[in-house]
């Protein structure tokens, strides 16, 4: 009778399997694990954790990050700037140019024209104010995919113009504007120019200020645009082989330059070599870390310096190739009649497109 009595009043035990808690340690329970912590009465209190010593690896991989975020920030400024500029050329030009791939990876023939217009109160001596302009320089760029070269074509050269007979490469630009001038030099070198590129004279000081300057190397030149510092324009000087800091506005005399009182026996191949040699100097100053520093500012700049058929990631895909390329040989097709020998022609033509 007791054991069954005592089989009825013993409760009945289940056995429950508690669940695991996350990041569990041990088997303590965290008031046990924070009374574990409390110092012995009379004890020390525990000293404070010491911060680790930044070591040069940590540093050498933050200071890559800042960089990194340095060059985004710039692009991202250079797309807002080609974005509110939309500066493109004439829509004409659009149906002239051949497709090609992304420029970064990819080469592309570029055409860079330059116009003799001026605004008046800016005007050189033999520069247009009004009526059509004529195409100050004409400078071709082959870049991306490794691709590297440049050719400019002296403007005084003579070349058949569709549909208007021979006549002066420059002319085409003034009689049927940059679409014609697409077409006279595909014509006449036998190439496809998959890209345009107008210079605006008027905000290309600013990009050569927003640099902070460039460094020029090259021949004696002495050239007072618009009569010089004493009357109200530019005057610029270079001393033969020395490197001259030259600002925005001096540089677009440089560049601008036909009368070297220095030498004045230059011609148009000269002129050609010089401007060749600016872009050059644009090209080392942003690389340079006085560049790096600006590169924001000279990435807002650079949309309101050009006009291109380009949208903005495409054009900064080229400046991209052209920063990462190296500095070509200067070549100029032209000669002092204005005619160029059919087998001398291929042969730079041959040379620009191997870059």
């Amino acid at each position: 009778m007791a054991d069954d009595t005592d089989q009825r009043e013993r409760p009945e035990y289940r056995v429950y399997r508690a669940r695991r808690r996350l990041l569990r340690r041990d088997r303590e329970s965290p008031v046990s694990e924070l009374e574990g912590l409390r110092p012995a009465p009379g004890a020390p209190a525990t000293p404070p954790r010491r911060r680790r010593r930044p070591t040069a690896r940590r540093v050498l991989g933050w200071l890559a990050l800042a960089l990194l975020a340095w060059i985004v920030v710039s692009a991202v400024v250079f797309l807002v700037s080609a974005q509110i500029q939309q500066a493109r050329v004439d829509d004409a030009v659009d149906s002239t140019l051949g497709g090609a791939g992304y420029p970064l990876t990819t080469a592309n023939t570029v055409l860079v024209l330059g116009s003799d217009r001026r605004d008046a109160d800016t005007a050189e001596p033999g520069a247009a104010t009004t009526g059509p302009s004529r195409s100050d320089s004409i400078l071709l760029l082959r870049a991306g995919g490794g691709a590297n070269a440049r050719l400019s074509i002296a403007r005084d050269t003579l070349v058949p113009i569709p549909g208007r007979g021979v006549q002066k490469i420059n002319a085409a630009y003034a009689i049927g504007g940059p679409a014609l001038a697409v077409q006279t030099i595909e014509f006449y070198l036998g190439v496809e120019v998959n890209h345009l590129i107008e210079v605006s004279f008027d905000n290309f000081p600013g990009l050569i200020d927003a640099m902070g300057g460039i460094n020029y190397t090259g021949g004696c030149v002495v050239s007072r645009v618009n009569g010089g510092y004493a009357n109200g324009g530019v005057t610029v000087r270079v001393r033969a082989g020395v490197k001259t800091h030259l600002n925005g506005d001096q540089a677009l005399a440089l560049a601008r330059t036909r009368k070297n009182a220095c030498n004045p026996s230059e011609n148009d191949f000269s002129r050609a070599r010089r401007q060749q040699k600016i872009i050059g100097a644009m090209k080392g100053r942003v690389l340079s870390p006085a560049g790096f520093v600006r590169l924001p500012w000279i990435a807002w700049e650079t949309p309101r310096a050009v006009q291109s058929d380009m949208s903005g990631p495409t054009l900064l895909g080229l400046f991209g190739a052209l920063a990462v390329g190296g500095t070509p040989q200067t070549r100029v097709l032209g000669s002092l009649d204005g005619t160029v020998p059919e087998e001398r022609k291929q042969r730079e033509v041959q040379r620009f497109l191997r870059g």
